[in-house]
């Protein structure tokens, strides 16, 4: 029997969530490539509205010089156009807005050289404006937060400069226009800025939080597994392997040799299931009436002739095959306390079954000497391990009633109602 590891129960747990190009790429940015993702499509929506604004008032009269008008174009909308398209697509956003982040700021560089000689209208925007707060949207997708900041500063606070160096620092019309262009480009870029900012702080944290509750996941259902396979081990060695040596120990009339040996048949048989029966069968459902007949062969391979009472609804109660395992197996340890501790007087078995909801009531009764269960000593594993966290571990339980004359051991699972 091999315990499930921490890595596998975490790739289980992984695998319930909708697996895709962009999931798998960090198990620790699932949110955050989301967000991204959000940000980017956004991004190029927006810059494909502005973009085609400053387009179209580009192609009117311009107040470039006629060898820089084209040139200029080509140099900044290209870039543009390529961060708009990447942004769509989901493809190579990084590097196209840092790219045309970079190219507006030496687009605004030369727009004294570019305008030398024209005076600008201080009612009038020119194509280059509309593009101060792309950059700033651009430098949001591509560089770090230091760079955003000086991004969504600089590039206002240079157009507002660029503006009155080409109008010559006056006149006083103009100062007030450019005062407002570069506050509002100043507002409207704090506020992409924070909103980028935003964003991805709450889906790194998101995401943080999700990885923890994985990593709690795994760690709880690794601790459940070690403990689930420490008491299918328990339970193997007492049932299979420790019952049987002492019983062959002991043996010393033909029916005790007869017990002996048809305890070391079921010894053989389970360590040659070992890795096949490691949680005590399959799930295929079984009923009632399958678990009373397992009790009962088993009770002949320890060398006793019991037939079970059956109280069984006739329609059946469906049961999970592990289930009707478990429990038929703690009934055979009980039927065999019985018969080593109490040398099998007064055996008797009872079997209730009913369905809506299912349940199975099993009770294994001897007349035998009781005892007194706090007073077993730790080490003993036939009851604690074989019979009660046995049940315990697919859902039942188990409770041993022993008085001064008998032990009841009355065994039950009842289907969860929806």
């Amino acid at each position: 029997m091999t315990a499930e590891t921490p890595q596998s129960i975490l790739d289980e747990a992984w695998g319930h969530i909708p697996q895709t190009h962009e999931t798998t790429a960090g198990m620790g940015s699932f949110t955050r490539i989301r967000v991204e993702r959000i940000i980017s499509v956004a991004a190029g929506l927006g810059s494909l509205v502005l973009g085609a604004q400053a387009l179209v008032t580009a192609l009117g009269p311009s107040e470039e010089l006629p060898a820089w008008h084209l040139p200029l174009l080509v140099a900044t909308f290209a870039p543009l156009a390529a961060m708009i398209l990447a942004c769509l697509v989901g493809r190579g956003v990084r590097f196209t807005a840092g790219t045309f982040a970079i190219v507006y700021i030496a687009a605004l560089a030369v727009w004294p050289l570019a305008t030398q000689g024209s005076t600008p209208a201080p009612t009038d925007e020119p194509w280059i404006w509309y593009l101060v707060n792309i950059a700033t949207l651009a430098a949001v997708l591509a560089f770090p937060l230091p760079l955003q900041l000086v991004w969504t500063i600089v590039a206002p606070l240079l157009f507002g400069l660029v503006r009155l160096i080409q109008g010559g620092f006056g006149p006083e019309d103009l100062w007030i226009a450019v005062a407002l262009d570069v506050s509002f480009a100043l507002i409207l870029g704090g506020v992409l800025l924070s909103l980028g900012w935003v964003f991805r702080s709450v889906a790194a944290n998101v995401d943080r939080t999700r990885a923890r509750a994985v990593d709690s996941y795994a760690a709880a259902a690794a601790a459940d597994a070690a403990e689930a396979e420490r008491v299918a081990v328990a339970a193997l060695m007492h049932d299979s392997v420790l019952a049987a040596l002492i019983a062959a120990e002991r043996a010393e009339t033909p029916r005790e040799r007869s017990l002996a040996v048809g305890m070391a048949r079921e010894a053989l048989t389970r360590l040659a299931n070992t890795e096949q029966d490691a949680s005590e069968g399959s799930d295929e459902p079984t009923d009632a009436a399958t678990v009373a007949d397992e009790i009962e062969r088993s009770s002949r391979e320890l060398g006793i002739r019991l037939v079970a009472e059956r109280t069984i609804d006739p329609e059946g109660a469906a049961i999970p095959g592990r289930v009707g395992r478990a429990l038929a197996l703690a009934a055979a340890q009980a039927i065999a306390n019985a018969v080593q501790h109490a040398d099998g007087r007064g055996l008797a078995v009872a079997v209730r079954g009913v369905s809506h909801p299912a349940a199975v009531r099993i009770d294994v009764r001897d007349t035998g000497g009781g005892f007194a269960l706090e007073e077993v000593p730790d080490d003993r594993l036939g009851i604690r391990g074989s019979i009660i966290a046995r049940v315990a571990a697919v859902g039942g339980t188990a409770r041993i009633d022993a008085g001064e004359v008998g032990t009841t051991v009355r065994l039950e699972w009842r289907e969860e109602e929806p």
